[in-house]
């Protein structure tokens, strides 16, 4: 690609990282009673492309973009990806020029309403998720059923099933049921 682009897409790399941190920095000292694997799904949550697309939109980012004619009014400036894609590129540049204490704020504030809805618990409900899609797009019945449990009482495992219409569709493991159901969600969106 041009010159141009392909400055962007480093500085979006960097800026992905720097996001990263700044949010996994934040939920690490405001939740240190949460496990790893909480946090990384709260800070999946916020850092996805459709919340860095709203703090885009939130900054009116989408305006200042440059692009070829075609993607312009291909409604390209408005678009999700290209939007979060400008925001970690944003992020970069200033982190380059600013540093990250200087630019921590300036993050967070643009992602409060995400990092909001994540501490109120509001995140990775794929059974959610998965059933919107699935009522989108037919009318399936979906079922989870406990396939296997095995492991002692402190340390079982279980793995359930998700059944679309009788038809066993994905599987996840999880320390409790509804943890083993939320993981079959989550790899049936993935498969779709």
């Amino acid at each position: 690609g041009n010159h141009i682009g392909g400055h962007n897409q480093r500085l979006e790399f960097l800026g992905d990282a720097v996001v990263g941190l700044i949010v996994g920095d934040y939920l690490f000292h405001r939740f240190p009673g949460k496990s790893e694997g909480e946090l990384t799904k709260m800070r999946a949550a916020v850092v996805c492309e459709s919340s860095l697309a709203k703090a885009a939109t939130r900054l009116g980012i989408g305006q200042y973009l440059l692009m070829g004619k075609g993607e312009k009014y291909g409604g390209g400036a408005t678009r999700p990806s290209n939007l979060a894609d400008a925001f970690e590129a944003l992020v970069g540049a200033l982190y380059i020029e600013l540093g990250i204490d200087t630019i921590r704020t300036f993050v967070l504030s643009f992602l409060k309403p995400e990092i909001e809805k994540v501490i109120s618990g509001d995140y990775g409900d794929y059974k959610t998720q998965f059933q919107e899609l699935v009522q989108k797009h037919s009318n399936g019945l979906v079922e989870y059923q406990i396939i296997s449990e095995t492991g002692p009482d402190h340390e079982k495992e279980f793995v359930a099933g998700l059944f679309r219409s009788g038809q066993l569709i994905s599987q996840g493991k999880g320390r409790t049921k509804k943890e083993a159901e939320q993981n079959a969600a989550h790899q049936a969106l993935i498969q779709m």
